[in-house]
């Protein structure tokens, strides 16, 4: 993305109101048409259809096919066979799978996964990890949704390390993973451990979940973990810092859904007669249609931003708020609209369109809803309201 100055013709100090240029780089729309055309070859609505009628709902093909591209290690550090890049860059991959409705976890491998391990990771951990997830061989997934008293893991010294019991729910990909990253507390200090998922006393139920994607119930019963199996960081830093890249990179799968819905019901009623003449030129049609492209500008602006501000660096948890608020909000309004201007066809489950609701219904509601986002935000800005006039 396009970097401002200060307008003196130099690089903007952290301190100064720096603005965003939303225009894509050169090299970010290059990478965003690679990922366009290997989802576009590959996942096609029948082949996504095929993928879900098999027992682990995963697409290898398209899994290695990323890998070869590169693109499944976009912001693990170049010396570990990633690409260095950033959080905007990832979210436009994302954005791309969002459009095909693609049945791999990049999302979980990519953010719920490795990028802890890139950060925060110890070296033998970096080494053990981060290359073998490029190159497409290992899957990652993490535990991140906030702790409650159903799900709060208990964490004992047993003189050698610690022993971790309780139960952490809809872990996605938890079938195709080879561990998972969940926080615990030691000693009253939250840390994030790294536990392999075949470790003894460590079970998983598989379930179903509302887009037809797997995701796992994991049961801790005294899963011995050491100090190797921890990252170096405070695990509040961690946790936050992969909460809001999570909310992010799910603002991100949403846009693209939206905008292939949208592009797939545009197309729909230009083609579809009634009376004598296409849908579209209804005006009820038209207005419909023109509510749901204005509510996808929305979403696009409030992520890009979100993205660009956690790159950046500044603090970004209004922005944060705010697209997730954009993306569960106006989201599920996009594609309750275009299943419906699909009239009949809309209400059938075998509809590609129908895929698209279901994704957005799942994500709109992952790691907050609309109504807690925004609850979030208006918090946000009471505080700093508070702080300006104290």
């Amino acid at each position: 993305m396009g970097r401002s100055g200060n307008g003196e013709g130099k690089p903007a100090s952290r301190e100064q109101k720096k603005l965003m240029d939303f225009d894509i780089s050169e090299d970010q729309t290059d990478l965003s048409n690679l990922a366009k055309t290997i989802f576009s070859d590959l996942s096609t609505s029948d082949r996504v259809s095929e993928v879900e009628k098999t027992d682990q709902r995963f697409d290898k093909n398209l899994w290695e096919a990323l890998a070869d591209a590169g693109l499944l290690g976009i912001t693990i550090p170049e010396n570990y066979g990633g690409l260095g890049l950033g959080m905007v860059e990832l979210s436009l991959v994302l954005q791309q799978q969002g459009k095909k409705v693609a049945p791999v976890p990049l999302f979980a491998t990519s953010i719920l996964g490795s990028w802890a391990i890139a950060k925060y990771g110890k070296n033998p951990q970096k080494e053990q990890w981060l290359q073998e997830v490029c190159s497409g061989n290992q899957i990652l997934t993490g535990a991140w949704t906030p702790e409650k008293n159903s799900t709060k893991l208990i964490t004992e010294n047993d003189g050698n390390g610690w022993r971790v019991t309780g139960e952490k729910l809809a872990v996605p990909a938890c079938n195709l993973s080879s561990a998972v990253l969940v926080p615990i507390t030691i000693d009253g200090n939250q840390r994030i451990a790294i536990i392999s998922l075949d470790k003894k006393g460590l079970q998983k139920k598989i379930v179903e979940t509302t887009n037809l994607e797997l995701q796992g119930n994991l049961s801790f019963d005294a899963v011995e973990l050491t100090e190797e199996d921890l990252l170096d960081e405070k695990g509040e830093i961690v946790f936050q810092e992969v909460s809001q890249r999570a909310k992010i990179g799910i603002c991100a799968l949403i846009l693209g859904c939206c905008e292939e819905a949208l592009t797939m019901t545009a197309q729909h009623v230009s083609e579809r007669e009634q009376f004598g003449r296409p849908l579209s030129t209804n005006q009820g049609v038209a207005l419909q249609a023109a509510d749901a492209h204005i509510d996808i500008d929305g979403i696009r602006v409030t992520q890009l931003q979100a993205a660009w501000q956690l790159d950046e660096g500044f603090e970004c948890s209004k922005a944060v708020s705010s697209a997730k608020w954009w993306a569960s909000e106006a989201g599920q309004r996009v594609v309750v609209t275009t299943q419906h201007l699909h009239g009949g066809t809309g209400a059938d489950t075998t509809h590609p369109i129908h895929r698209y609701f279901l994704w957005v219904i799942q994500l709109a509601d992952t790691l907050d809803g609309a109504g807690k986002s925004l609850n979030t935000l208006g918090k946000l800005i009471a505080e700093e309201a508070l702080n300006k006039t104290s």
